[in-house]
């Protein structure tokens, strides 16, 4: 069997004329309609009309030129059914080899940021998925081919024997399904959102692959990076690698985790993170002294870690960071000074992610988790606490120092994994307790870690006080206020523990835990 007709119907038009006109001298008819047509007819390759083919004109504005029999027909007889054969023949019908065929550029309208309703109606498209649906679908027959790239193999195939393999026919067939899902998904995403449908009774995502990664979180676990088709800038899937080696499925996790970090503060952040867990946050005038704080911090972790900034790396900060082994560092930009000086270690990865938008810049998110059959879907944490409406529930209220310290450690300590425990003094942290099965265990880690720093600290919790036991333990420590959400049954308890010790407590209303 040999290809003998094709049709071709495109949006993107890129490397058509030449695919096209090779199919020409191929032997191959070409059936084409609206702009692709004329742009073939301009370039000098015979094709003929979709009308000339259904005997029937393209009417309302092209929604409907290649819904027709003659077509599908064409498209979904199988070759090797006499009855197929014997019907198409009855009608004066012909079979239809080939399908060359890319969809209305619906993701490319919704991103516009002031696209109408109509208009993102008038690009979903209706005669391409169906041509596709039907080709692939008989695939046994019809070569199917959506996707550019796949234009030199199937050209190197026809020339080679006439045909494309029936084994190439599958994979189309399969590139085409996942290319409509997607399609679909994108569609029903924007039209859920139109009707304010939060919650669907089914959930379908798509996602586009940005590269397969050498493995997952240990060596023998494959993997591969994916990015949302409509990613928001200033993120670690829009991020454009400036120098290093390929980044690895933990240097992602952590960079996004040090990225979401950074992105809560107004004035100039540093975040270094490893393992998920912030080891070191620091704020400042600069970046530099960001940094220089954020390093103080625990200057044994960070080596080998992630380090996010929310502002451009300039030379003196380089310098620093030039001075210890880290994986990635990750900024808005770089100057010229920067880039010369941290390219000078062939490995560190440099990402340049453009200005990182705050968490209410970034509007509605959502996470999702996988679970042995299933998936587990929530809003991101994207909560900012509004300061006037925490409650100061002690005796001793907490001064304007130690309540611009306690709001820096409560954004801190929402990235940290539960339980978390956080204290910050001078615009950076001192300890940090993560991931402990009891708040009191956290709290001693973090209190160690700060050693001496720990007098005068101030402490952050995502959850509130059981008991009064981590605020006993925090004003031994020398820890002079704290933030938590409250709402324990307990929390006369730890009120009263707090006045006790003349500590100040401030009360969010808002948990903040992190699996």
């Amino acid at each position: 069997m040999t290809i003998q007709r094709a049709l071709i119907s495109v949006s993107d038009k890129t490397g058509v004329v030449e695919f096209a006109r090779a199919l020409a001298e191929a032997g191959v008819q070409l059936i084409s309609t609206g702009g692709t047509k004329s742009l073939l007819e301009q370039a000098g390759v015979p094709v003929t009309g979709i009308s000339d083919v259904t005997g029937f004109p393209e009417i309302l504005d092209g929604r409907v030129k290649t819904l027709h029999p003659a077509v599908h027909s064409g498209l979904l007889a199988v070759r090797s059914n006499e009855e197929h054969r014997k019907q198409l023949e009855e009608l004066g019908l012909s079979t239809i080899d080939m399908v060359i065929v890319n969809l209305y550029p619906f993701q490319q309208t919704i991103a516009k940021p002031d696209v109408s309703y109509e208009d993102a109606i008038e690009n979903i498209d209706i005669g391409g998925p169906t041509m596709l649906r039907s080709a692939a679908k008989n695939h046994g027959d019809v070569t199917v081919v959506v996707d550019a790239a796949d234009y030199d193999t199937v050209l190197e195939e026809i020339r080679s024997s006439g045909d494309t393999a029936l084994e190439t026919r599958k994979r189309l067939a399969a590139k085409v399904f996942r290319h409509t899902a997607a399609y679909d998904a994108l569609i029903a995403d924007y039209l859920s959102g139109q009707v304010g449908e939060t919650w669907p009774e089914r959930y379908t995502v798509t996602y586009e692959k940005v590269q397969s990664l050498r493995y997952g979180e240990n060596p023998h676990q494959e993997a591969a990076f994916y990015r949302q088709p409509l990613a928001a800038p200033g993120s670690i899937t829009t991020a454009e690698q400036l120098h290093g080696k390929e980044l690895s499925y933990n240097n992602i996790n952590d960079a996004n985790a040090a990225l979401s970090i950074v992105s809560e503060f107004e004035m100039p952040a540093v975040a270094a993170v490893k393992h998920m867990n912030p080891c070191g946050v620091g704020i400042g005038a600069a970046v530099l002294e960001a940094y220089q704080k954020a390093y103080a911090s625990d200057p044994t972790s960070i080596f080998g870690g992630i380090v996010a900034a929310n502002r451009a790396i300039d030379g003196d900060t380089a310098r620093l960071l030039h001075e210890i082994f880290l994986e990635i560092v990750i900024a808005p930009d770089f100057t010229q000074e920067a880039l010369d000086i941290l390219q000078q270690k062939k490995n560190l990865r440099l990402l340049r992610t453009g200005v990182v938008p705050s968490p209410a810049e970034r509007g509605a998110s959502r996470q999702l988790t996988s679970v042995n059959g299933g998936l587990l879907v929530q809003e991101n944490d994207l909560h900012t606490l509004d300061a006037s409406k925490i409650q100061t529930v002690t005796e001793r209220k907490p001064s304007e120092a130690e309540l611009e310290q306690l709001l820096f450690g409560w954004n801190v300590v929402k990235h940290v994994k539960s339980n978390a425990i956080v204290l910050v003094k001078d615009g950076m942290t001192v300890g940090v307790g993560a991931g402990q099965m009891n708040r009191v265990g956290a709290a001693r880690i973090a209190i160690e870690q700060a050693g001496e720093k720990a007098r005068g600290a101030v402490l952050a919790s995502d959850a509130f006080f059981p008991m009064g036991d981590t605020l006993s333990l925090a004003a031994e420590a020398g820890i002079t206020a704290v933030i938590q959400p409250g709402g324990s049954i307990r929390d006369d308890e730890s009120i009263q523990v707090a006045n006790e010790h003349g500590l100040a407590m401030v009360l969010t209303g808002v948990r903040h835990f992190k699996h």
